[in-house]
């Protein structure tokens, strides 16, 4: 028999009795103890089984020892297949077609890694349903295909394909995806019991998937998850660990301080970005002529931009992008051509201005303007 339960934000979710759902529950138990695995908690919830003979209380919920992959459609249906994998989130289809999705997870010693695409979908883990399980998990989701916006502790970022992200389950956090210029996304998670080394200050960073350690960990992250090499017990759990030790040290420079500038550095760059703003329009805007506007040379423009970990080109190609998305989803530019937008912000080539913002943003900038009608 299958109840019914109301949920945070509207949402229902199951709590099945009988004595089929004690067996499950017995056999989820056996699977904890014996491989000690966590559950992995990408964008999807639900409450999981409780036994007929059981006391009312947390529900039961996953991991379970290497699920096969299965598909399903419907929100109760996905909730339902999910809640066997994951901690418990409250799930809100952005869109209005059938919620469709499909989960695969596997265990490499003591990390589990999931495999999940749906369709659009926020998801948050409320400050209720942190209280409510005793359990920590360290977690890493890694966008494979579409975007994602992710916030926790105050903090938010946006993640593009091969871009991740750490959190933590035991504080509330939100998930937006969305498939961008697809009809799915894709997202891999992976998930560790939480060490006591592991900091706040942390999560919610996005970690750049194409350079650098974090790029070389984007790689390595995937192959593992797509390895069909079986790895347990000790050495399993070695390289588990040590991944995360690989993980949160590729996160630390994100959440370093930055030392500010000195006064007279700190006057000059407030300047400099003053003038990019008001230039934007001009595509020879460079840090040649930035630098003979402010008369510095451009190695002391480079070393001052240096001073806040960013570079003068990336910083005007950023601005240039963020002004066109805020054109793109404004009402005033609804009537220009995409190209038109891509001129008034420094794009002479609408070719260049396409692959620039789906490189940054996850999809074209058509896709995005017809999005942002719908609120995403």
């Amino acid at each position: 028999m299958v109840a019914l339960l109301p949920g945070a934000g509207g949402s229902a979710r199951f709590r099945e009795r009988g004595p089929r759902a004690g067996r499950r529950v017995d056999g989820a138990r056996r699977a904890l103890d014996d491989r000690r695995l966590p559950a992995a908690a990408p964008p999807v919830a639900r409450s999981g089984p409780t036994s007929r003979n059981a006391t009312r209380g947390p529900p039961q919920r996953g991991p379970m020892p290497t699920p096969p992959s299965t598909r399903c459609t419907g929100v109760r249906p996905w909730q339902d297949l999910l809640g066997e994998h994951f901690v418990d989130l409250d799930v809100h289809p952005a869109t209005d077609g059938p919620l469709a999705g499909e989960v695969r997870s596997r265990a490499v010693g003591s990390l589990q890694l999931s495999s999940v695409r749906s369709v659009d979908q926020h998801a948050v883990r409320t400050p209720g349903l942190a209280r409510a399980d005793e359990r920590s998990y360290v977690q890493v989701g890694l966008v494979e295909r579409g975007v994602a916006r992710v916030r926790q502790d105050g903090r938010e970022c946006r993640l593009g394909p091969g871009d991740y992200v750490l959190y933590e389950t035991a504080r509330p956090f939100t998930w937006e995806l969305s498939g961008g210029p697809g009809p799915e996304w894709s997202l891999l998670v992976l998930t560790w019991s939480r060490p006591a080394a592991t900091a706040p200050a942390l999560t919610a960073r996005r970690m750049d998937g194409s350079t650098g350690l974090t790029g070389v960990l984007s790689r390595m992250m995937t192959d593992l998850l797509r390895s069909e090499d079986v790895v347990g017990g000790d050495p399993g759990d070695r390289l588990a660990a040590e991944l995360l030790d690989l993980v949160t040290t590729a996160a630390g420079p994100a959440a370093r301080p930055v030392t500010g500038p000195s006064r007279g550095e700190a006057a000059l760059l407030t300047a400099v970005r003053a003038y990019v703003e008001e230039h934007l329009a001009d595509p020879d805007l460079d840090p040649a002529a930035i630098a003979a506007a402010h008369f510095v040379s451009v190695r002391q423009l480079h070393r001052l931009f240096a001073g806040q970990q960013e570079t003068v080109s990336r910083y005007v190609r950023h601005r240039r992008l963020e002004r066109a998305r805020e054109e793109l989803a404004g009402r005033g530019a609804r009537d220009l051509p995409v190209s038109a937008v891509a001129r008034r912000c420094g794009f002479p080539d609408p070719t260049v201005f396409g692959r620039a913002f789906r490189a940054a943003y996850g999809m074209t900038p058509s896709r995005y303007r017809g999005l942002t009608a719908g609120g995403w």
